[in-house]
């Protein structure tokens, strides 16, 4: 199945690819890998969650957040590359955690990413990763994420 048509039956639109907010671009391609810059859980250019996970975001609601990033790092990497089935491979994901004091389940917040592009590219979609605690991220976001892809030329 193509991944558009799976991103459909999952009901997952695509939207525009954020607009940087600061001095980078969203995406560094070099030979077969983008570098996709970090994303936040935004649409419509609005945070959907805001705040500490285990304060005042829940583990749940910061999964959603994480998967949320997912389709925005789907959507850079659409604009990029001009045809998601051109992904190889998802290589790595680095997932931030905007984490109240205590909490340590950052692992399974950022799972709210990996299994959504596991979910949508099948064994194309798995891959290592890291899920780190910070005591802050911009704009009060609870999660960001930003990937690396393997693609085909």
């Amino acid at each position: 199945m193509k991944v558009e048509e799976r991103l459909k039956e999952l009901g997952v639109k695509l939207p525009e690819p954020a607009k940087p907010v600061a001095a980078y671009i969203p995406c560094v391609r070099t030979g077969n890998l983008v570098f996709i810059s970090g994303q936040d859980c935004r649409i419509n250019g609005e945070l959907r969650y805001k705040g500490k996970v285990g304060e005042n975001v829940t583990e749940e609601e910061a999964y959603e957040a994480a998967k949320i990033a997912a389709i925005n790092l789907l959507a850079i990497l659409k604009s990029a590359i001009g045809d998601l089935d051109k992904v190889k491979k998802i290589v790595n994901l680095h997932g931030y955690v905007n984490s109240a004091k205590g909490f340590a389940r950052q692992p399974m917040v950022i799972n709210g990413a990996s299994e959504f592009l596991v979910e949508v590219l099948g064994d194309k979609g798995k891959h290592s990763r890291c899920a780190l605690s910070c005591n802050e991220l911009p704009f009060d976001t609870p999660v960001e994420v930003e990937m690396i892809v393997e693609v085909e030329d």
